[in-house]
């Protein structure tokens, strides 16, 4: 095999890009992750604090028509078991399609992140807004940090965004739909559940820094699945390629 300079100058310029992605990539989980103990052992300590009352109160001050039914169906997604069923249902339509790396990597980012997010509530043990002081309280047996529903929908609607990016044609109506459709509930989520009394923001905030930590480690993990299928896929090309050459 004759390897050119011009092969191995390539070779090593995606060494270097992959190197510095992998640099950045550890700097963005340990900031987040530094962010997130921050929080949590705060949260742990204290069962509010004084700016999540002030912003719990203004979010909830806004009360237009039709408001509260329109939080409400945001957060419907993330409510009792539906958040299992939609993950699986989904996974199946990808595996369906023949997306089975799509289908995994959808499992591990909203599996994982349930299991943190229990695992967190569990350690932290801070509790929900109580109607003294966000004038209702929201019925719920588990505790407040961090909001399960927004972990769910980083890892569930962030997970499709990002699928919908890499797999769709630039440009095209399908792919703006789907990032608008798959972005507007992740960004909606938080403010519902404030406004819903069901979180503080600082549960919010908690729950985007874990699930988007998590949410970067299943694409990283996907990404590495999805290549090694493509070069799996590429070899068994090539391969029937020489023996159909061969064979003439």
């Amino acid at each position: 095999m004759i390897i050119t300079a011009s092969g191995v100058e390539r070779g090593a310029r995606r060494r270097r890009r992959e190197s510095r992605r992998l640099w950045r990539a550890e700097v963005f989980y340990a900031a987040g992750l530094a962010a997130f103990a921050v929080l949590a052992v705060l949260a742990h300590a204290y069962a509010y604090f004084g700016w999540d009352l002030r912003l719990a109160r203004l979010t909830q001050s806004f009360d237009p028509p039709a408001w509260a039914a329109f939080m409400d169906w945001v957060s419907f997604f993330g409510n009792r078991w539906t958040p299992d069923a939609l993950a699986v249902a989904t996974a199946l339509l990808f595996f369906v399609w023949r997306r089975r790396s799509e289908a995994a990597g959808l499992l591990l980012s909203t599996g994982g992140g349930a299991i943190l997010s229990r695992a967190f509530k569990a350690l932290v043990a801070r509790p929900r807004p109580s109607a003294e002081l966000v004038g209702f309280a929201y019925k719920s047996s588990e505790a407040s940090f961090p909001s399960g529903h927004v972990i769910f929908y980083v890892c569930y609607f962030g997970f499709l965004f990002f699928t919908a990016y890499a797999l769709l044609p630039r440009g095209s109506l399908a792919r703006r739909a789907a990032l608008v459709l798959s972005a507007l509930p992740v960004l909606l989520v938080g403010v519902s559940r404030v406004y819903l009394r069901a979180h503080w923001p600082s549960d919010v905030l908690g729950a985007y820094l874990l699930g988007g930590v998590w949410l970067a480690v299943s694409l990283a993990v996907y990404e590495r699945w999805k290549r090694r299928a493509t070069f799996h896929a590429e070899e068994e090309t090539a391969a029937r390629s020489a023996t159909e050459s061969d064979g003439v």
